[in-house]
């Protein structure tokens, strides 16, 4: 069974909102083995729907619609969907009644908007919405089906659990199983050169994807058919032989983190970490407390943006700062190693640069990054080379912070 996603509504097309529902109905068909060929957004206008709906129906067999099923003006999709189907609206009583009791329950008075949202398309099935007031529909074009949801998003996710996957779970025969392999410290390329042979050898059943973000790769491996033992036994096998061949990069599977992972090596060590933040302004301390228990492992973090605070309370040189700078490999080394003197923490990660947009200069210009992870005795260090936005530059040099600090650990503990 094919797929495709429809959401309506102005608001998502110019950016006011995000579409979420698109993402969380996507997941969901596919994890009762039914392909999503397409996602589409149109806006609120009647011409718009129904296109969309004739592009969705020529390579879907069943279409899922969310948005423009409210009691104002610009929620047409019903009156859309009744002209595309060629039928009349006709006044549903007890999405009325249901309605009207909602709203004496809540002390509040119907309008003649409300009215007019329990007009239906004819032929329509009645999905109930348990958390709104607007209910879904089900209709028949020929041998395929359109399923019509409100677009907000607990509602829609309301009928689909109660309703429509339930439904449609006892109508599939295919299954799609996923796993997916978390790394760092290695680009896509380099990563599918080191495993091409091993994904030559996957059966027809299985497929990789490669999704890669700032430090980090996902493995996605897919596997679809209608036997449900055998497709296990292959992910499985598969998976194992990618992570043997890759173990240095692997961090972790499915919906874990850098975060989570770094407290199970931290808990199963007994050590205790600590951070020394310039220009990552707390970020790679937050990332790490976002983890419950942390406590359990993380001593406590630094932020020292300004050079006297390096000075004063990590006890970096003046010296170094003048020599060198507070963007430079010495800097962030004594940064380590002074908020472990400070913290008593057993392993450190510092890190210092320039996040921009401003601030840079010809040796070291926007997103010249420095980082350190070690402990008294020794340590690693990193030079990252990231671009001029501010957040991304934030956000890489975090990441990178703890690939560092996960490799010191591993390589000495």
């Amino acid at each position: 069974m094919n797929a495709a996603i429809m959401t309506v509504g102005d608001e998502i097309l110019i950016g006011q909102i995000v579409d979420t529902n698109s993402a969380w109905l996507g997941q969901k068909l596919t994890d009762l083995g039914i392909s999503v060929v397409r996602a589409l957004s149109v806006g609120d206008d009647h011409k718009m729907i129904i296109n969309g709906l004739e592009q969705c129906l020529e390579s879907a067999d069943i279409v899922f619609m969310t948005g423009g099923l409210g009691p104002t003006k610009d929620d047409i999709t019903k009156k859309a969907l009744a002209d595309f189907l060629g039928v009349g609206l006709y006044f549903h009583q007890p999405t009325f009644d249901r309605i009207k009791a909602m709203f004496e329950k809540l002390g509040r008075k119907l309008s003649d908007h409300h009215h007019d949202q329990c007009l239906m398309p004819e032929g329509a099935d009645i999905l109930r919405n348990a958390m709104g007031t607007a209910p879904g529909m089900m209709m028949k074009v020929a041998d395929k089906r359109i399923i019509s949801m409100p677009g907000v998003p607990f509602e829609m996710k309301s009928i689909m659990e109660e309703v429509v996957l339930p439904m449609l779970a006892a109508e599939s025969d295919t299954v799609i199983f996923h796993r997916t392999i978390l790394t760092c410290g290695a680009g896509e390329t380099q990563i599918e050169n080191a495993i091409a042979d091993i994904v030559g050898d996957f059966p027809p059943a299985i497929g990789i994807a490669y999704l890669p973000a700032i430090g980090q790769v996902r493995l996605r491996l897919t596997a679809k058919g209608n036997d449900k033992a055998s497709l296990r036994q292959d992910l499985d096998t598969f998976t194992k032989k990618i992570t043997d061949r890759i173990s240095d990069l692997v961090y972790g599977y499915d919906g874990s983190s850098l975060e989570a992972e770094l407290k199970n090596i931290c808990t199963a060590r007994g050590i205790f970490i600590a951070t020394a933040e310039s220009c990552t302004g707390g970020n790679v301390a937050a990332t790490i407390v976002s983890v419950p228990g942390s406590s359990a492992y993380f001593s406590g973090g630094t932020v020292a943006y300004a050079n006297d605070i390096k000075t004063k309370t990590l006890g970096v040189s003046p010296e170094t700062l003048l020599n060198y700078g507070a963007v430079s490999e010495e800097t962030v080394i004594e940064m380590a190693r002074g908020v472990i003197a400070l913290s008593g923490a057993d392993v450190s990660v510092a890190v210092s640069g320039i996040a921009g947009p401003e601030g840079g200069t010809p040796e070291k210009p926007v997103g010249t990054i420095w980082i350190c992870a070690g402990n008294t005795e020794k340590h690693i260090t990193y030079l990252l080379k990231s671009g001029k936005d501010r957040k991304l530059n934030i956000e890489a040099a975090t990441t990178y912070s703890l690939i560092l600090l996960r490799r010191f650990i591993l390589d000495n503990y």
